[in-house]
Order: structure tokens, then sequence, then C-alpha cells
């Protein structure tokens, strides 16, 4: 007999630093794209909706990065505040989120 799990749909906070200068962003960037809807809402900070975990997002992401380069995966409630973001930032978490 089979389980099945249903897992909630939910948003997170992905954040990373690539230390090679010469880096190339654009695979991370088309990775965390394909995961669902998202917004960057700063030059290395994303908020991403997603029916994965943490872990599995963090898995699914690192295969795009340097061994030496960072990434932060992080759930969000719906609590949260900003200053000085972008209009199309502020307005896409307050819809979503």
């Amino acid at each position: 007999m089979y389980k099945l799990i249903v897992r909630n749909m939910g948003y997170f906070l992905i954040s990373y630093d690539l230390h090679d200068p010469i880096q190339v962003y654009r695979p991370l960037v088309e990775e965390i794209q394909k995961i669902g809807s998202c917004r960057q809402c700063l030059d290395s900070l994303w908020v991403v909706k997603s029916n994965e975990t943490c872990g599995l997002l963090k898995e699914r992401l690192t295969k795009h990065i340097d061994r030496d380069d960072k990434l932060l995966v992080v759930g969000l409630k719906p609590h949260w505040a900003v200053h000085n973001l972008s209009k199309d930032c502020t307005d896409w978490l307050s819809k979503k989120i």
C-alpha cells in the first residue's frame, strides 16, 4: 500500500553568494525560475513558490553552483517587512504571501 504525501505550496527565500568573479549566474537563475512563481527582490535574493522542501530546493540548486559558493533556502511565513525594495517586488509579495 502506498501513502500519498501532499505538501502545501509554500514560499521560500533563496539567496546566494557566488565567489568566482567570473562565475556565471545564468544556470542558477534559470533553475530558480523553473521552480515556480518567483520574484527577484535583490541582486542575489529571490522569493519562490514551491511544494518542495527547503532541503529539496537546496539539492536542486547546488547542482548549478561551485563547491565554494554559498546558498541559503528559508521557508517564509505570512509575516514580512521590507524597506526600499522595488514596487514590483513589494507588490508581488503583497499579493502572494
